[in-house]
């Protein structure tokens, strides 16, 4: 019998890819399970499954909001989801911008480093030239 993905689980494959869902699954344990599951729930089904936004606006929105808060591996995370969301590397760009403006030079700085690095990767999964 086949598994039933939740519309948070969907959610979160077609923008998060489904090895990165399928790690995230496979490294679940008894003591984050409620966590992973509270984040399925809230953020993908809740959230990124709403229709007012098109991925490809939360993307842009997100990847702002982690850069201005410091999260570093979120950043990253999410910059690799713009292949998924339809977020491009210029507004990539215009939300670190908007980062610098709102949220201090030094998140914005340290955003475009993070960018920079994982799209320069991307591409050369791709077999593309880096940024």
């Amino acid at each position: 019998m086949a598994e039933t993905k939740s519309i948070g689980e969907k959610t979160r494959r077609s923008v998060l890819g489904d090895a990165h869902v399928d790690r995230s699954i496979a490294a679940k344990t008894a003591f984050d399970a409620p966590f992973q599951d509270l984040i399925t729930v809230s953020a993908w089904e809740g959230l990124w499954s709403r229709p007012n936004w098109s991925k490809r606006d939360r993307s842009i929105v997100t990847i702002a909001l982690l850069a201005a808060l410091g999260h570093e591996e979120e950043v990253a995370m999410h910059v690799r989801a713009t292949v998924n969301t339809g977020a491009t590397e210029d507004d990539i760009r215009e939300a670190l911008m908007h980062v610098a403006i709102y949220a201090g030079v030094p998140a914005a700085n340290t955003a475009f480093r993070i960018a920079k690095r994982t799209l320069a990767e991307m591409k050369a999964e791709q077999g593309g030239a880096s940024t």
